[in-house]
C-alpha cells in the first residue's frame, strides 16, 4: 500500500499538471509559518518539497519558471489574500474585480522569488550543492530586496518573520530579519542534501552551527535598560464606515478621552498616552479649538498625549499623515502647529494614501478614491518624538515593514519604537496578525521596546527582547496600561544595516565565479 502511494506520487510528479498541483500545495503551506498560526516549521517541508519537485522538473518537463511561479503565486495568495477585505468592504469593488486585482498583485509579487529560483537552477554547470547552498540563497535575498524597493516596495512576509520564537532569531540584531531568511534557506538546502545522503558532514555542520550560534546570540545584550515609564495605549474600535463622517468626529474624540481617563487616575502623573493612526480624523488646522485646550489640560495633569492626525500645510497646499504631541513636553517643545516635535509619514501606502496615475484611476471605482488618499511624503530622516523621559522613533502603519527606513531614524539615545496603525481596513482577517508580527521583529532587531497602538487591533507592547508585555483583544475598545523600560545603545544591525549581507552576497557570487573559472581554465 505504502509503495503504491509513493509510486503514484512519483508518476504524478512527472507530468506538468502534477507538478503544478504539488507546487500549489507546497506554496500554500507557507501561510501557516506566519502569524496568526505561527507553525514556523512548515517552511521546511514546503521548501524541501519544492526542491525535490524542481529536481523532478529538471528530469522531465523543464518548466522551471512556471512551476516556481505557481509555487510562489500560491504562497502569496494564501498569505496576503486579506487585502481583498479592504477592496470588497470599503473600496466599492465588484467581487470579480477584487479577486482579479488580488490575483494580479500576487502574480506580480511572485515574479521576484520565482526569478531567484529559475536563475539559480539554470546554472547547470554548477553542482547541486553549489546551486542550493550558495546561489539560491543569494539570489533569493537579492530579489527580496528588490521587491522591497521597486515601485515603492512591498516587503511583506519575508521568511525571517516566521522565526521570532526560534534560536535563529539571534541573528536579527546582527543582520536584521533577512539574516534569518538566509539561515532558513541554508538549512532547507542542507536538509535536502541530508535526505539525499549527499555532503552529509557539511550539511550537519552547517545546520548545527546556524542553530547553535543563533541560540547563543539570543543571550547577548546590546542595549541598556532605563527606568520604566508609564504608558497607556488606547484602542477606540471606531467603525471604519463611520470614522471619516463629520457627525462622528467628536463622538470618537470623546470616546478616546473617556477611555484615556477611565479608572483610577491617582497615580498617572507622567503617563504617556498614545492614540492610534488618524485618531483625530480631521485636519489639524481645523481642530485648534479642541487641541490647544486639551494640551493645556494634559500638561496640568502631568500627562503627554501622542496621536495620529491629518496635517495640512496651508502654505504649500500639502496633506500629511502625521503624529503630534500634546500636554507635558520638554521646555521649548510645547504643542503648536509649528512645533517640530511631530512626525510626517514617509513611506506611503499605494492606493490607500496616494494614487499612482490618479487622473486615470480615480474615476474607475471608489477604491481608488478612498478618504485621505492624497498625502505627500514626509522626510525620510526625521527627528525622534520627545517627551521629558524618552525619545521615540515612530513608524506609521505600513512603514514598520521597512526596517532600513526605521534604522535611519533610530539613534543611540532612542529609547523606544512607536508604531500607530489603523488595520480596520482589513476586518477580522489574518492581516493585522502579520502586521503585529512584523512590528515585533523591529523590537528584536533594534533591542528596544515597541509600542503599537491601533484603532481596532492588535494593540500590543513588546520589550527589548521581543517578549510580549501585553495586548488588547481585537475589535474591542480598551486601554493597555503598562510600565515599560526604554533601552539605549546600538545593535550591530543598527550600525551597519544590510551591508554585511550585501557583502556576503557579493563575495559568494565572486567566489563561485572564480572557482568555476579556474576549473574551466
Amino acid at each position: 500500500m505504502k509503495s503504491s502511494v509513493i509510486n503514484g506520487i512519483d508518476k504524478l510528479s512527472q507530468t506538468l499538471a502534477g507538478q503544478l498541483f504539488f507546487a500549489i500545495a507546497l506554496g500554500a503551506l507557507q501561510v501557516f509559518a506566519f502569524a496568526p498560526f505561527e507553525y514556523w516549521w512548515t517552511l521546511y517541508p514546503s521548501f524541501i518539497g519544492l526542491f525535490f519537485l524542481l529536481q523532478q522538473v529538471e528530469k522531465t518537463t523543464k518548466s522551471f519558471f512556471l512551476v516556481s511561479f505557481i509555487f510562489n503565486l500560491s504562497m502569496f495568495i494564501a498569505t496576503i489574500h486579506w487585502v481583498y477585505v479592504s477592496m470588497a468592504l470599503f473600496g466599492g469593488m465588484p467581487t470579480i474585480v477584487s479577486v482579479f486585482l488580488i490575483a494580479l498583485l500576487c502574480a506580480y509579487l511572485a515574479i521576484f522569488p520565482s526569478t531567484a529560483l529559475w536563475a539559480s537552477l539554470r546554472l547547470r554547470f554548477l553542482s547541486k550543492a553549489q546551486r542550493y547552498l550558495i546561489i539560491l540563497p543569494v539570489f533569493w535575498l537579492l530579489m527580496d530586496w528588490f521587491r522591497g524597493w521597486f515601485l515603492t516596495g512591498f516587503p511583506w512576509v519575508y521568511l525571517g518573520y516566521s522565526h521570532a520564537d526560534t534560536p535563529l532569531v539571534g541573528f536579527a540584531p546582527i543582520l536584521g530579519v533577512q539574516g534569518i531568511t538566509l539561515a532558513i534557506l541554508l538549512i532547507c538546502a542542507a536538509m535536502m542534501l541530508l535526505i539525499q545522503k549527499q555532503h552529509i558532514k557539511l550539511s550537519l555542520l552547517l545546520i548545527s552551527s546556524l542553530v547553535i550560534s543563533g541560540y547563543f546570540l539570543q543571550k547577548v545584550k546590546y542595549t541598556d535598560l532605563q527606568p520604566a515609564i508609564k504608558v497607556a495605549l488606547v484602542q477606540g474600535n471606531i467603525d471604519q464606515n463611520e470614522k471619516w463622517e463629520k457627525s462622528q468626529l467628536y463622538p470618537s474624540l470623546f470616546k478616546y478621552l473617556d477611555l484615556s481617563e477611565a479608572g483610577d487616575n491617582s497615580d498617572r502623573e507622567n503617563e504617556l498616552v498614545i492614540w492610534p493612526e488618524s485618531a483625530v480624523a480631521a485636519l489639524e488646522i481645523d481642530m485648534q479649538r479642541f487641541l490647544q485646550p486639551l494640551s493645556k489640560e494634559l500638561s496640568m495633569k502631568g500627562k503627554t498625549l501622542m496621536t495620529g492626525i491629518i496635517e495640512y500645510d496651508i502654505n504649500q497646499d500639502r496633506y500629511y499623515n502625521g503624529i503630534i504631541m500634546l500636554g507635558k513636553l520638554p521646555i521649548g517643545a510645547d504643542y503648536s502647529q509649528k512645533s517640530s516635535n511631530r512626525y510626517r509619514k514617509h513611506q506611503l501606502l499605494p492606493i490607500g494614501e496616494f494614487v499612482p496615475f490618479e487622473t486615470f484611476l480615480r474615476p474607475l471605482a471608489p477604491y481608488f478614491n478612498l478618504p485621505m488618499s492624497s498625502f505627500q511624503r514626509g522626510n525620510e530622516i526625521q527627528q525622534n518624538l520627545q517627551t521629558n523621559s524618552v525619545k521615540l522613533a515612530p513608524a506609521l502603519c505600513y512603514e514598520v515593514a521597512f526596517p532600513e527606513l526605521l534604522r535611519n531614524n533610530v539613534l543611540e539615545n532612542t529609547g523606544m519604537l512607536l508604531t500607530l496603525s489603523n488595520d480596520a481596513w482589513f476586518g477580522s482577517s489574518i492581516g493585522p496578525d502579520q502586521h503585529l508580527e512584523i512590528a515585533r521583529m523591529r523590537a528584536i532587531e533594534f533591542a528596544r521596546p515597541i509600542l503599537r497602538s491601533t484603532n481596532n487591533g492588535i494593540t500590543a507592547i513588546y520589550d527589548d527582547q521581543g517578549n510580549e508585555l501585553g495586548r488588547l483583544p481585537s475589535n474591542k475598545e480598551g486601554v493597555l496600561r503598562q510600565q515599560v523600560q526604554p533601552a539605549l545603545g546600538l545593535t550591530p544591525y543598527q550600525r551597519a544595516g544590510s551591508i554585511p549581507l550585501y557583502l556576503y552576497c557579493f563575495f559568494m557570487l565572486i567566489g563561485i565565479f572564480l572557482y568555476h573559472y579556474k576549473r574551466v581554465k
